[in-house]
């Protein structure tokens, strides 16, 4: 039940109707007994000063941070973590009483859950990242971490993508190329990670680049957990490739918020209970 003293935390995107945050982290406190309370606020993209100037006016505990803010929000915080540095993108804020620091959950949730799902070491695969937004820049700077041979990145616009593989150079090979250039070589990758928005409900029908040239064997993965199988992963899985979707990835950056904002550790078992009723 809420009361006077609820601790409120939240999500900033655009849009946000979508998301499944609200219910995954309310699910949480309530395991817990926590008198915490999680909303959602579509924020457009020029009211997000405003927003983050109301984070700290109305004593929110913090905020998710998703698209198309996680890379606009750097310059409006007063600390931003190591990894969220590293990384270029923040979405996960914490307010210490007026001081908001931003961290990145997303690299470390999107590998735990890789992994627990298919076992897939990184060390020396070849991977293709499809999109160079703020999650993207988590999970190519995850994957250079744990040697990755070789991170292309693929965008409809390549200089976002070549900026993306000049930032990870220091730690992996890496090139920017087209949407169009990563279609005609998907043949060659090891992992192939679709990041951008494509195919999220309520345009599932689309997919990011065309799968004719996908492998029996690839793994192919998509950030997207709504729906749970996107068309993507749908045509990939008819490809004979290994395929993975965004719940886990979700389930487990949430998780990292929940005890960055509360000091406890997040059950996790019930929050991915609760975003698969809700799909």
């Amino acid at each position: 039940m809420l009361s006077s003293s609820t601790m409120c935390v939240g999500l900033f995107g655009y849009p946000v109707a979508h998301s499944k945050s609200p219910q995954m982290h309310n699910a949480a406190f309530a395991r817990l007994g926590l008198d915490c309370a999680y909303l959602a606020f579509a924020v457009e993209p020029e009211r997000l000063p405003d927003a983050v100037a109301g984070i700290r006016a109305l004593g929110l505990r913090g905020v998710n941070v998703t698209i198309p803010h996680k890379v606009a929000v750097l310059p409006l915080l007063d600390k931003i973590s190591p990894e969220a540095e590293l990384i270029g993108a923040v979405n996960t804020i914490v307010n210490d009483g007026g001081v908001l620091t931003g961290y990145n959950t997303d690299g470390i949730g999107y590998l735990s859950a890789l992994q627990e799902e298919t076992g897939i070491e990184i060390q020396g695969k070849r991977v293709l990242l499809l999109g160079a937004g703020g999650a993207a820049r988590a999970v190519a700077v995850q994957m250079a971490l744990n040697g990755a041979e070789r991170l292309v990145i693929a965008a409809r616009q390549q200089e976002r993508a070549a900026e993306l593989a000049a930032h990870l150079r220091t730690h992996a090979a890496a090139d920017g190329i087209t949407m169009e250039e990563a279609a005609a070589e998907l043949a060659e990758y090891d992992l192939i990670i679709n990041t951008t928005p494509v195919g999220m409900h309520p345009q599932t029908d689309a997919v990011p680049v065309p799968t004719a040239g996908l492998q029996a064997g690839q793994l192919v993965s998509d950030l997207i957990y709504n729906p749970r199988q996107t068309r993507f992963l749908h045509e990939a899985k008819a490809r004979g490739c290994v395929v993975s979707g965004g719940l886990g990835m979700f389930v487990h950056q949430g998780a990292h918020a929940f005890q960055l904002w509360t000091g406890e550790r997040a059950p996790v078992d019930v929050m991915r209970q609760t975003v698969e009723s809700c799909l």
